[in-house]
C-alpha cells in the first residue's frame, strides 16, 4: 500500500525512548474484513487504512486496550454503548480506547480520506451525544502530534 497521509508514522515505526515498542500491522485482507463489518463493505478512509496497515495490531502512540484484535475493540465499544441505549448514528471506527473503555477516540467513516478524530465518553449516566467532541481536524494531524510528543520525550497519551 502506498502511504499518502501517514508518512510520519511510516517513517517513525517505533518509540524513540523504548525502541522495543514497534508498530505492528494487520493485513489488507483483515482490513477488508473490517470494512465489511463496520462500513457495509465500503472502503475505509485512506488515512484509516494506512493506520491499520502500518499499526493495526499494535501502535506505540495509540492504546488498543486489552483486545486481541481491532474487531474485539470495535465490538467492545459498541456493546458498551448498546448496553446503555446509546449510539453513534453515523458509521464510525474506534482508533483508541482508554479508562477501561469509558473513553475512546474514533473517526467517522463518511468524512473523506483524512477524517477528523473525535473523543467519545461512555458513561451510563450521561447522554452520549452531549459528550463527544472534536479532538483533531484530521487523523493525519492527530498522528503527527502524537509522534511529535514522543519525539520530545513525552508521553503520547
Amino acid at each position: 500500500m502506498k502511504i499518502e497521509y501517514l508518512k510520519e508514522l511510516e517513517l517513525n515505526p517505533c518509540d524513540y525512548i523504548y525502541s522495543h515498542f514497534v508498530n505492528e500491522p494487520i493485513s489488507l485482507t483483515e482490513i477488508e474484513n473490517l470494512e465489511r463489518l463496520y462500513n457495509n463493505g465500503k472502503p475505509f478512509p485512506k488515512a484509516l487504512k494506512e493506520l491499520l496497515f502500518l499499526a493495526g495490531t499494535y501502535c506505540y502512540i495509540l492504546d488498543y486496550g486489552i483486545f486481541n484484535s481491532q474487531q474485539e475493540m470495535q465490538d467492545f465499544v459498541r456493546e458498551l454503548l448498546d448496553e446503555d441505549n446509546l449510539s453513534i448514528e453515523r458509521p464510525f471506527f474506534v482508533i483508541d480506547v482508554y479508562n477501561a473503555g469509558d473513553q475512546f477516540l474514533y473517526v467517522y467513516l463518511d468524512e473523506g480520506n483524512n477524517p477528523a478524530v473525535y473523543e467519545g465518553f461512555h458513561y451510563f449516566e450521561i447522554n452520549f451525544n452531549g459528550y463527544s467532541h472534536l479532538t483533531s481536524s484530521s487523523l493525519q494531524k492527530f498522528i503527527e502530534s502524537q509522534i511529535g510528543a514522543v519525539k520530545q520525550g513525552g508521553n503520547a497519551f
